[in-house]
């Protein structure tokens, strides 16, 4: 069974990752494009050799070869984008952050399940071999008693050289807090650590605090953050992040009392980095070949099997929920200057 595919939006995401991902599969077809600008629509479907453009988001939603929507829209226009799609059938696998408002994240999830279709949510990251390796060590128990789990995710920038002023007017929302969610580095880059610490340990953030950069008061938007967390069963964490690094660190490190479990360079979307255990049981080094599109390759077939199988995707709209609760969180500790507990959320 092949799966439709269209894409909402076309922007470097869709341009760079999405749609050649989808080509690459070997069982999708990505039959439309949707952008709000027609000429833009039909440039991009020329160069990715994509059957069909709109302009019109209810004409391909109407469009009965498509089974299942990618969304990369900006992230405010997540929520009614998806809501639209599922209300017409089709599966949806939307961006992170999926949501700026838990409310929005009850609401996508609330509208999927009543409409029957999959809602799975762009964390590339827990399809890298290495961190799903990482996962099975941690819950076969060879780190002994948890007691630290900690990860960071940094842009090769340099101060001074701001992305402010590379952005046109189709990208200039990422510095607007009401259309990002409130928090650059949070919504753009600390919800990918926030995720693959929760997916490593299999269990949620209870609570967080957080120093940003851009609290109020100061002239922008944040450009780097810090957060210290805590775990269901008590554990603890960290989390940093910032787009103005010498060179790219994005790594992960699960501590025990029996050794440790080290991500290094492996917390990013080429699917490169290490992954090296050191513990009383298990003690091996492997490196994993980069590549831009082999993550989200595997993120594509392994939605395709979630809607052939009539199975959970391994990022659901649930996970994606929790990960929006947290990074909510952290945006309130940063303005407040005081720790945020968080409570289950009951759907």
């Amino acid at each position: 069974m092949t799966i439709g595919w269209g894409v909402i939006t076309t922007g470097r995401h869709p341009d760079q990752k999405i749609v050649p991902a989808i080509k690459l599969a070997d069982d999708a077809e990505l039959v439309a494009v949707y952008g709000r600008d027609m000429d833009r629509a039909e440039a991009f479907a020329k160069k990715h050799g994509v059957p069909t453009a709109y302009d019109d988001l209810d004409d391909l939603l109407g469009d009965s070869r498509i089974d299942s929507v990618f969304i990369a829209s900006p992230n405010h226009l997540h929520r009614p984008h998806t809501c639209k799609s599922a209300e017409k059938g089709k599966h949806i696998l939307v961006e992170k952050p999926m949501a700026i408002s838990i409310d929005d994240a009850v609401e996508m999830v609330r509208t999927c399940r009543k409409h029957k279709v999959k809602l799975g949510v762009g964390f590339q990251l827990r399809h890298h071999p290495g961190i799903i390796k990482a996962r099975e060590l941690v819950q076969e128990g060879i780190l002994g008693l948890i007691t630290m789990a900690q990860a960071q995710f940094f842009f090769l920038n340099q101060r001074g050289v701001s992305t402010r002023a590379e952005r046109n007017a189709l990208t200039r929302w990422w510095e607007e807090p009401e259309k990002i969610g409130g928090s650059y580095v949070l919504m753009g880059m600390g919800v990918h650590a926030i995720d693959t610490l929760q997916f490593l340990l299999d269990q949620p953030i209870t609570e967080v605090a957080t120093i940003t950069d851009g609290q109020p008061g100061t002239a922008h938007i944040d450009d780097t953050a810090a957060l210290v967390l805590r775990f269901r069963d008590g554990m603890l964490g960290t989390v940093c992040c910032g787009r103005f690094a010498p060179d790219t660190r994005n790594d992960a490190v699960v501590y025990g009392s029996n050794g440790r479990i080290l991500l290094k360079d492996a917390i990013w979307e080429r699917c490169g980095g290490s992954l090296e255990v050191a513990s009383e049981t298990v003690n091996l080094s492997e490196s994993f070949e980069p590549n831009l599109l082999t993550l989200y390759k595997r993120q594509i077939e392994a939605f395709n099997r979630a809607i052939r199988d009539n199975t959970e995707f391994n990022a659901s709209g649930t996970d994606g929920l929790s990960v929006v609760q947290v990074a909510t969180a952290a945006v309130e500790s940063a303005s407040t200057g005081r720790s945020v507990k968080m409570e289950p959320i009951q759907i």
